[in-house]
């Protein structure tokens, strides 16, 4: 038969345990400056592959916002990073696609590059830039079967995105995130719309 002290202490040791296995699971919790060096790709290897390697921190996806959040010029909240120059952000109670450069594409789940200068190398001479003192035979696709569309920011000029399509394919929308199911059922809040 238990003593009460006992029973008492085998459940304490029970809750401890959970506790520990919880901790484990969830990997270490980084600081700021840590997930910054990661953003910036400052972080050494040991480092990098010890995060790769465990459980998400619960508020890193708030740190990483906080630190994209730092290095833009306006005030409207990003909600989602969806490129290295582009963000979905909050505005006036909408979700819309902003560059960093504070260049705004619209709706987010509308096609940003429709609204981005697009430059087509569809000849010879426009793929010969991209591939100086080449070989001739070896430098230039075939143009009647390959174009090179190239995404530019009509604010800043920065190159967004390039696609290796045929002639005639329709533009490419690369993705369009369930922000709603992100927030709600991975965070567990509800989406930012300010």
């Amino acid at each position: 038969m238990e003593t009460p002290g006992g029973v008492l202490f085998l459940i304490r040791r029970e809750t401890e345990m959970a506790e520990e296995t919880k901790e484990r699971a969830l990997g270490p919790t980084y600081p700021k400056e840590t997930i910054k060096a990661l953003v910036e790709g400052r972080l050494d290897w040991e480092t990098l592959k010890g995060m790769m390697s465990s459980f998400k921190d619960q508020d890193r996806f708030d740190k990483y916002i906080e630190i994209l959040q730092e290095k833009v010029p306006w005030k409207e909240k990003i909600v989602l990073p969806i490129h290295e120059h582009l963000y979905i952000v909050a505005k006036d109670g909408q979700l819309i696609i902003k560059a960093i450069c504070g260049h705004e594409y619209g709706d987010y789940r509308e096609n940003w590059k429709m609204r981005a200068l697009i430059y087509v190398r569809d000849t010879e001479e426009k793929f010969k830039e991209l591939y100086p003192g080449v070989a001739p035979e070896l430098r230039v696709p075939d143009t009647q079967w390959s174009h090179l569309r190239e995404y530019y920011c009509p604010k800043c000029g920065t190159l967004l995105e390039v696609e290796y399509v045929t002639p005639g394919y329709p533009v490419v929308f690369d993705f369009l995130p369930d922000i709603e199911g992100f927030y709600t059922q991975w965070l567990g809040r509800p989406v930012p719309r300010s």
